[in-house]
């Protein structure tokens, strides 16, 4: 949240009694949402999407309510330990189920099929540890076809493994715990065609989930409507024109009694009444004042034998003069001229048309990696791949098309990053797990088992987060059993861990190059620790904290990346600008248990408190207060820039100077947007973040801080005026302290040079109100 108004989120209390700390409004709140969407929603699908978002949230409630799950906790559901992966919804609230259990799905139902066995998970876990199942394991073993979703389908391919490596009691010992869950969790993987992919090759959706969102896509109701206008009613108004025009005398439409005529009258309202049937987009000709029902209807009524009403009879004539009159009569040079240009617009091939031959030719491929040759499915159309749609051959792959396949495009990160698919640095977080498994797998000399543990790090890293209270960590991968159990048979030495250091250095590099602007996402966090644990670097990795749960205090690793910044920056333009005693926080050495359990510094905690309420923080205790000291943590920590940058040995491919200028470029476009955001308060925190960034680029040894100050104000004058009022009080603070100034301790400041802080309990000055 970035609200700097929300009020203090209410703790609830569990049935016990026991304070959770999590406002179950929010929940209420989800399940109204979807509540309102499934019922009132014009769309089907997305009122089936509602329904099971309101199934979620129920089971949210109902299990707070009676007690089988207690919010806030790493084993928030009473019956699962906390290595089983959890369903979690929006804002990381678990639902009480596993995310492994359900339905058998269809390749556990084709091997009970297969082994005449029930269609039970118990009898298929049964059936895997049985001689014939570990052989068949051993198999996928060798075979790398395999595919892991969840961590849970990697346990009993593990234990075959320990089995075959005569690690008889550590496959025993998984076995014992995860048998209570056996009739209940999947615990084997799903059989693939193929090998696994190259590890360092990446995508962010899978060719299979590109083709079902291109399925998923319906035809645009207007322009089937108009189709069907041009090509089925338009025509069918024609011959009803000619046949009546057949009975015209003297310039006025009469009835004829010839069995020839109405013969053909009958056939065509047979007709009529099945092209009604099959073609039901276009309406208008069932509108009884448009001319087609009028034409139609008189030629029912002429069949009743009772001839036709002088009112039928005017209307009738009326619209066979109105139709030759505008158009000409069927047959006649301008009419004919006007149909054939209708029909060639009705013969564009529509988009859903040749959504199917894209959909086809993604169905070819590999469906759970992503696609390697992108341009071989977007060519254009060839022959016999559109029989029914009957597309032209050589018409071209639509754009909007274009865009949805290259999100499964799969290359290293560097050629993704080139080709545009990665837009932003939480989108780089969810390409991260594929390249840090083969990096944290790599201590595994046996290539089955290296190949298995990539896998299962993967799919560990696909488990969403849980909403956790009072300093609790998230499940690590080596709680897993099968994973813990294999930790015997890793070796790691001066190879992998190098390896592993050149992985965050890659990684760290990327994420400045491409995003130099941007605060590091949460998941992108996990990976930079897990690489920089295998490398043997045990640096203190901090998060980006909710304000709205916030306990009011920090890890000790908080402190600990502080004094790695204190080391970097001391005497720098950072150190001054944010009014930092880096010389002061460095000699702090208080880290002990607290008050949850987990080791904090007291002193850090208060001198964040400190900073925040002399920078005008008020109302301690709401969200807006609680984020308020939460940036100032960020500030003295400079969130893991100083920690990249410094033990970990990051640099970026250019110049600091270069990322300090895209930082600025970055906080002038989210300056331009804050007038029109129905949301600015968010917009603020990111400027104020891209802020922070360029100061510490500044910092950096060869940057020039008083040169990029003369450029950025010359280019700030050039602005719109409402971002000028914005930024220049930000160029001006800056300016002031690059020229030997400083912010006065309280936190005032002058209007025309300001601290740029993202966070505020009261107005923000970039947010002037609407009187000024």
């Amino acid at each position: 949240m970035a609200a700097n108004t929300d009020p203090t989120p209410d703790p609830t209390t569990s049935p016990t009694g026991a304070p959770t700390g999590v406002n179950l409004g929010y929940a209420v709140d989800q399940l109204t949402r979807a509540l309102v969407t499934a019922t009132t929603h014009e769309d089907a699908d997305t009122r089936r999407r509602a329904d099971r978002r309101m199934e979620r949230w129920g089971a949210v409630l109902r299990g707070v309510l009676d007690g089988k799950l207690t919010i806030g906790s790493r084993t928030p559901v009473k019956d699962l330990p906390a290595w089983v992966t959890p369903g979690v919804v929006r804002g990381g609230f678990a639902t009480g189920s596993a995310a492994a259990e359900g339905p058998l799905l269809p390749h556990e139902q084709a091997l009970a099929t297969r082994m005449r066995v029930a269609a039970d998970r118990a009898e298929l876990f049964r059936h895997h540890l049985s001689k014939h199942g570990l052989t068949e394991l051993w198999t996928l073993l060798d075979s790398g076809a395999f595919r892991v979703d969840l961590p849970e389908e990697a346990a009993l391919l593990t234990v075959a493994w320990l089995v075959r490596a005569g690690d008889d009691e550590a496959a025993s010992a998984v076995v014992e715990e995860i048998a209570p869950f056996a009739g209940r969790l999947r615990f084997a993987p799903q059989p693939t065609d193929s090998a696994a992919a190259d590890p360092s090759i990446v995508w962010r959706h899978s060719a299979g989930e590109v083709r079902e969102e291109l399925a998923a896509r319906r035809p645009n109701p207007r322009i089937e409507a108009m189709r069907e206008a041009l090509t089925v009613w338009n025509p069918f108004a024609d011959e009803l024109l000619t046949h009546w025009l057949a009975t015209v005398v003297d310039g006025r439409v009469a009835e004829r009694a010839d069995e020839a005529w109405t013969a053909r009258s009958r056939t065509l309202l047979a007709r009529y009444t099945a092209l009604a049937d099959r073609h039901r987009h276009c309406t208008k000709h069932r509108n009884r004042k448009q001319n087609l029902a009028i034409l139609r209807n008189a030629l029912a009524e002429h069949l009743t034998g009772h001839g036709l009403t002088p009112r039928t009879r005017g209307l009738l004539q009326h619209a066979v003069d109105s139709m030759v009159r505008r158009r000409g009569a069927p047959g006649s040079p301008a009419h004919t001229a006007l149909r054939a240009e209708q029909a060639a617009i009705g013969a564009v091939p529509t988009h859903h048309g040749i959504a199917r031959v894209v959909v086809a030719r993604l169905a070819a491929l590999p469906q759970h990696v992503g696609v390697r040759d992108v341009d071989a499915v977007l060519r254009p159309v060839e022959a016999g791949e559109a029989p029914e749609a009957a597309i032209p051959v050589g018409t071209a792959v639509p754009d909007a098309f274009g865009t949805a396949v290259r999100r499964a495009a799969a290359g290293t990160v560097e050629e993704l990053l080139d080709a545009g698919v990665v837009p932003s640095a939480e989108v780089l977080a969810m390409l991260v797990p594929q390249l840090a498994a083969a990096s944290t797998a790599a201590a595994y000399r046996d290539p089955a088992l290296r190949q298995l543990m990539t896998a299962t790090y993967r799919a560990f890293r696909n488990r969403r987060s849980l909403l956790l209270l009072n300093l609790e960590h998230q499940v690590r991968l080596e709680e897993l059993p099968w994973v813990r159990a294999v930790q015997a048979h890793r070796h790691a030495d001066a190879d992998t861990r190098g390896a592993a250091a050149g992985a965050l250095r890659r990684l760290g590099e990327l994420t400045l190059d491409a995003f130099p602007a941007t605060v590091l996402p949460n998941p992108l966090v996990r990976e930079l620790s897990a690489l920089g644990a295998e490398s043997g670097l045990r640096l203190p990795w901090v998060e980006e904290l909710a304000a709205d749960i916030f306990m009011g205090t920090f890890s000790g690793k908080y402190l600990a990346a502080a004094q790695i910044a204190g080391g970097l920056l001391t005497g720098s333009l950072y150190e001054r600008y944010y009014g930092i005693d880096y010389a002061a926080l460095t000699a702090v050495d208080d880290v002990h248990s607290g008050r949850y359990g987990a080791r904090t510094s007291p002193t850090f905690d208060a001198l964040c408190g400190e900073r925040a309420r002399a920078s005008g923080s008020t109302r301690s205790g709401s969200v807006a207060a609680n984020g308020t000291v939460i940036e100032q943590a960020q500030i003295l920590t400079t969130h893991n820039l100083a920690t990249l940058v410094g033990p970990a040995g990051v640099r970026p491919a250019g110049d600091w100077a270069t990322l300090a200028w895209r930082a600025f470029v970055k906080a002038k476009t989210l300056a331009a947007q804050v007038p029109a955001s129905p949301h600015p308060l968010p917009v603020v925190k990111d400027i104020a973040y891209a802020w922070r960034h360029l100061v510490f680029f500044l910092s950096m040894p060869g940057a020039d801080p008083a040169g990029f100050v003369r450029t950025a104000r010359n280019d700030a004058d050039g602005l719109p005026f409402h971002v000028q009022i914005r930024l220049q009080p930000a160029i001006g603070g800056l300016e002031h302290v690059v020229t030997g100034g400083t912010f006065p301790p309280d936190g005032t400041a002058a209007p025309d040079r300001r601290r740029l802080l993202g966070w505020s309990t009261g107005g923000h000055w970039m947010l002037p109100s609407r009187s000024a």
